[in-house]
């Protein structure tokens, strides 16, 4: 029998993340700030909506583009909060999840060989969908130096005639990495300049917690080559539910509207029930769950900075990236390690890209008492270092 698996396939790794989230199920105790999900509930208005919808039979397909309804509300939204205007017509797409609108977004502006960079460290899944799109994904490092943001620098030397796209995430997952009016016009200098497609990732909008987020698309002329990715997963807990939408100039959203008719057809219709209800009446929960992670993020850093790990104070997102260096482990060992060790599970930095290496992410979208746990084992695991024989931590060899 011939291979049956693809090149494509064959050339993605399997996720980093899921790998020891994977590890955590089999053991007891684990304090997990491994995987990026809220620890609350979806709101309860938008959980009554959906059974509501349940109850009265809603169960059938909606448009391929979404409900009206909910685009509409999302339109008006963005409009009022960001000053990002869409025609909730021809202008977006309800995906499901964000995960779905990048894959689209992906295959409708690349073709075979084109050059995709993407911006790390980042998300696991940026690369691989370019991969799997017949595309060619190049990383153009964003540095703690830089505190993790776009640098136009970084981003011209990596440009080639073969260059077709740039995809960020900002606020970033990872490094919890905002990006300023100032640094979108100075990125957009370069995407105008070289004529690339801008595909931004903005699903932690809302969780922006020293400055109000700055969407791309409203920089400059950006709005006319941006697709604007964003969704419910994070901002109103609602991982699960797999509401995301996109949203882009006509020729780029019908592009990816096509994608979306063969390979989705439509959303779940009861998470978009859900999905305007939260957008309508749950802003007051929205707001006491992201008052808590930046509760969360300031106790949670100092304790790392106190247990010896320097970690700069995260802007966006519900992530901190401390720098584990000083331990002389490398990324691997050091989350190997401490999950075996004080049952506390990270994720390397090494699985967001190169950029990553040296670093672990932290998701710090766990209880308050659980958080405190958490810094008190890792004190205590880097306490265990320093007793450990010297000539041990020089003879390890980088994982690879």
């Amino acid at each position: 029998m011939r291979d049956p698996v693809s090149r494509a396939a064959r050339m993605i790794p399997p996720s980093g993340i899921r790998r020891f989230f994977d590890l955590v199920q089999t053991m007891d105790d684990v304090i997990s700030l491994g995987v990026g999900e809220p620890d609350f509930s979806t709101p309860w208005k938008a959980i009554d909506a959906c059974m509501v919808a349940l109850e009265q039979g809603q169960t059938s397909y909606t448009s391929n583009r979404g409900m009206p309804a909910l685009r509409e509300q999302i339109a008006d939204d963005l409009a009022r909060d960001f000053g990002l205007c869409y025609d909730p017509e021809t202008e977006m797409i309800i995906t499901t999840g964000v995960s779905e609108g990048l894959d689209i977004a992906i295959r409708a502006v690349t073709d075979p060989g084109d050059e995709v960079l993407v911006a790390q460290p980042s998300y696991v899944s940026y690369a691989p969908c370019v991969t799997l799109a017949g595309g060619v994904p190049v990383p153009v490092p964003c540095l703690e130096r830089d505190r993790f943001r776009l640098v136009p620098d970084q981003l011209t030397e990596r440009v080639t005639p073969r260059t077709k796209a740039l995809i960020m995430n900002f606020p970033n997952n990872p490094t919890g990495g905002v990006m300023t009016a100032s640094d979108l016009k100075a990125v957009a200098d370069v995407v105008e300049d070289h004529d690339l497609v801008l595909l931004s990732d903005e699903v932690y909008s809302e969780l922006s917690y020293e400055q109000a987020h700055v969407p791309a698309a409203t920089i400059g002329t950006l709005r006319e080559r941006t697709i604007t990715l964003n969704g419910f997963s994070k901002a109103y807990a609602m991982t699960g539910w797999r509401i995301g939408y996109l949203c882009a100039p006509p020729e780029l959203a019908d592009a990816a509207l096509k994608i979306h008719q063969y390979v989705m057809l439509c959303a779940p219709s009861m998470g978009q029930v859900a999905a305007l209800a939260a957008l309508r009446s749950a802003k007051a929960e929205k707001d006491a769950m992201i008052e808590a992670y930046r509760l969360r993020r300031n106790l949670f850093v100092e304790g790392l900075n106190r247990a010896g790990l320097v970690c700069h104070m995260p802007e966006g997102a519900f992530y901190a990236f401390p720098s584990i260096e000083s331990t002389g482990l490398t990324d691997v060992e050091f989350a190997e390690q401490l999950l075996a060790e004080e049952h506390v599970a990270v994720v390397p930095g090494s699985v967001f890209g190169e950029g990553g290496a040296g670093h672990v992410r932290c998701a710090y979208a766990v209880s308050h008492e659980d958080l405190v746990e958490a810094v008190n084992r890792i004190e205590r695991f880097i306490a265990s270092l320093a007793d450990r024989p010297a000539l041990a931590i020089e003879a390890r060899q980088p994982v690879t």
